[in-house]
């Protein structure tokens, strides 16, 4: 078990909250990389036959804060609720996942959608694992481009996932380099 100051703890996720909230006005979310160490992990399932893992602060930045954002210009991912372990130096982040369609309408994703954090120290990460309803995310995707109501960004993202394979950091499922579900400290 690794404790941490509850006062450092608050203060990153302070700060990584500020960050996410300037990607999402910019789109580009790859500054938020620096809030890792190097040798971090980064991961998530993305359906019932892929998982995503990033391994290192590079592909951490080009894979997880790149590619997997292209195209979600103004799209948002407001947290509602963080909860700090500074005991087990974890944090646990629940946000939703809010898309935006080329008119401006907002179009929220069903269901709990969050990031399960360790923290390493100094401001820094030493992984994060999301989670997020992938079906109601798949149903919002197809009914955007449906609509007409995308940006070529956008389009273009779809149409490379639907045609390019396994992008990279995609994974068979459970067959990722680093555990999707990671050992925590707490472990018995």
């Amino acid at each position: 078990m690794t404790a941490f100051p509850r006062a450092e703890m608050e203060d990153v996720v302070e700060r990584w909250l500020q960050a996410n909230i300037d990607a999402e006005g910019t789109g580009d979310w790859r500054p938020l990389a620096d809030f890792f160490v190097p040798d971090a992990t980064y991961g998530w399932n993305i359906g019932p036959k892929d998982d995503v893992m990033c391994i290192g602060i590079d592909e951490i930045r080009d894979i997880a804060f790149g590619q997997e954002m292209e195209g979600l210009l103004g799209w948002r991912y407001p947290y509602q609720r963080v909860l700090i372990d500074e005991q087990v130096g974890e944090v646990l982040g629940f946000w939703k996942q809010i898309a935006r369609d080329t008119e401006g309408a907002e179009h929220e994703v069903y269901g709990l959608g969050g990031s399960w954090f360790c923290y390493a120290g100094e401001g820094k990460w030493a992984w994060q694992r999301d989670f997020f309803d992938f079906g109601h995310v798949a149903d919002l995707y197809i009914r955007l481009l449906k609509s007409g109501k995308v940006s070529e960004d956008f389009a273009e993202r779809m149409n490379k996932s639907a045609t390019a394979g396994r992008l990279p950091g995609w994974y068979p499922l459970g067959q990722t380099p680093a555990p999707l579900w990671p050992v925590t400290t707490d472990q018995p």
